[in-house]
């Protein structure tokens, strides 16, 4: 799931420091985004050119054509089933696109390409090889499991395999990771308004009308609109970003001779030449992307949406794959502008690197260019917006809010899921109209949190037959205490010094001085893995004992009996818990 773009946050913190059309703001616009060309001026009060005015009516009519393929998408949901998971009958392209679609959004394009620029291969090893790494093995390790039960959701697991404890906290833990990610859309799409219009469109309003829009096609069509949106949207952003590719590739000689200047600048070393401290944060990025995104409710979405089995598997090995390779392309852009013009984007590194790319497209490529690079943007943001929308709120329905009215028809869970989605979005709404930066750390900390507390009952429930519901807890609350013990240690070590108390300032530095080799994150995924071996090794105090059947024979006797995929008004149930 994309971050927030700093190059919107930087255009939007100068205005505000600044103000918008005084001369001091336009000199320091001037310097820092003379060549943003029409943007530039349009937010210093500059009127909108004939080009930029083009610009923008493209935009509206992209914006237009995919609300109303959305909406067309949702004349086929009539069920449940449909909404959550499209009803499971989406062909291998569409759930490649999908599964594509889950990662390549606005960070992809200008955070991976500018952390490239600057820090090369090194500095990528979260995104795009730790994410790519998620995918690819959510679908060769979980995607047939999963698949095979036919659940809506990841909590549906946790409750079948373990109780519903552990399905109400793993849910928790899973629909909180979402808040950050989703109000940091709502931000960049407010921003893009803003940015489009010239300023035309508030920064507030922008972010209205993009959660509107967004939320208009996701709460009618769910999972159906969405995948049918990601194939149309991957379309546009893989036609715009090879497009723009070959324009570049044309200005600096070639494929080849950029790749022999990033390989002699040093940009294509890969693996750390440290110590042990720079190993140990290199794969606690690394594991923390690649393990922490597996436990997320849009990726098992996505997976589980497909026809079979099969293409289950296939259509995120293969979406999984052709997000690595396609990563590139914003990365060889974002490189070759600093060949193309060396004085400006040499700078740019220095100053804000995630800034080259727009920079390159907006001073250096024709209106056509300028086009598709922005329906390109706002297709990977209204991408990411609508799948980080619909997944919190499928997994609260299913597994918080139906827990408390076991008997309810499928038409009216349909309407609670899609009244979910309205008060989630309202909520995320609030966060980025509201929030300061520290929303952007939610979204930094959003993996950790399903990593040291979701993805060690996941995995060993599914590949270790003696988990038991009480090592599941031993694992969600010894993960998530100690990672979050030593994140605060970390940030308030500090604070007990300042107070005078002498031996917990030892003992938090003793603690930070071990976080500063060890990742917290991982030493939360350690605790996690030993309380779960404890717990269902030590005799069972809490919760079920070892199953007295295989586990997978258990868990598909579980779902035929009290599947959620009724017919239209039929009931539903969750099982007898324990």
């Amino acid at each position: 799931m994309p971050r927030f773009p700093r190059f919107l946050r930087r255009i939007n913190t100068l205005r505000h420091q600044h103000g918008a059309p005084s001369r001091g703001a336009r000199g320091l616009i001037g310097e820092h985004f003379a060549p943003l060309g029409g943007i530039a001026s349009g937010l210093v009060g500059g009127g909108p050119s004939a080009g930029d005015m083009m610009l923008l009516w493209f935009v509206v009519l992209y914006l237009l054509v995919s609300i109303g393929i959305g909406l067309f998408a949702a004349t086929r949901v009539h069920n449940a089933k449909d909404f959550a998971v499209a009803g499971r009958h989406l062909p291998l392209p569409v759930v490649t696109a999908t599964v594509f679609a889950t990662w390549f959004g606005a960070e992809a394009v200008f955070g991976v390409s500018a952390t490239f620029a600057r820090e090369g291969l090194r500095g990528v090893v979260a995104d795009p090889f730790g994410s790519s790494l998620c995918l690819i093995i959510a679908g060769f390790f979980f995607a047939t499991k999963l698949y095979k039960l036919n659940i809506l959701t990841l909590g549906d697991y946790f409750r079948l395999r373990y109780n519903r404890t552990v399905e109400v906290l793993t849910t928790v833990c899973i629909v909180a990771s979402y808040l950050g990610w989703v109000s940091a859309q709502i931000k960049a799409l407010g921003l893009v308004f803003n940015v489009v219009t010239h300023d035309a469109v508030s920064q507030t309003v922008g972010m209205i009308l993009g959660a509107a829009i967004v939320l208009t096609y996701t709460t009618f069509g769910g999972m159906l609109s969405v995948a049918v949106l990601d194939f149309v949207q991957m379309g546009v952003i893989m036609g715009g970003m090879l497009y723009i590719g070959s324009v570049v590739a044309g200005m600096t000689g070639g494929v080849e001779s950029v790749v022999d200047q990033a390989r002699a600048a040093g940009k294509l070393e890969f693996f750390p030449t440290g110590g042990a401290a720079e190993w140990l944060t290199f794969l606690g990025a690394w594991m923390t992307m690649m393990l922490g995104s597996i436990p997320q409710q849009d990726v098992f979405q996505r997976i589980t949406s497909a026809k079979s089995a099969r293409i289950a598997i296939f259509g995120s090995i293969l979406g999984g794959s052709l997000y690595f390779c396609f990563t590139f392309v914003p990365m060889f852009i974002a490189y070759s502008a600093t060949l193309i013009d060396p004085a400006v984007f040499n700078g740019l590194l220095e100053t804000d690197s995630q800034l080259i790319l727009p920079n390159l497209v907006l001073s250096h490529m024709p209106l056509v260019a300028q086009v598709i690079f922005f329906g390109a943007v706002l297709s990977a943001i209204m991408s990411c917006s609508s799948a980080t929308l619909l997944a919190p709120s499928v997994a609260f329905s299913e597994n918080i809010v139906r827990g408390f009215f076991p008997r309810m028809g499928d038409r009216a869970f349909l309407r609670v899921m899609r009244l979910t989605i309205v008060g989630f979005a309202i909520t995320v709404l609030g966060f980025a109209l509201y929030s300061n930066a520290s929303i952007f750390k939610m979204v930094e900390n959003a993996y950790k949190v399903t990593l040291a507390g979701a993805f060690v009952p996941l995995f060993f429930g599914a590949y270790w037959k003696r988990a038991t519901t009480q090592g599941a807890l031993a694992a969600i609350i010894g993960g998530l205490s100690s990672w979050l013990l030593v994140e605060v240690l970390l940030a308030g070590g500090g604070e007990a010094a300042a107070e005078g108390t002498e031996a917990l300032s030892q003992y938090s530095y003793s603690l930070i001085s071990t976080a500063s080799l060890v990742p917290p994150q991982l030493i939360g995924l350690g605790v996690s893995a030993l309380g779960m071996i404890a717990g269902s090794l030590l005799p069972q105090w809490v919760g079920h004992r070892h199953p007295q059947e295989p586990e997978h024979a258990q868990l598909h006797h579980h779902a035929a009996s009290a599947t959620h995929h009724v017919p239209a008004g039929g009931q539903h149930h969750h099982p007898e818990q324990h």
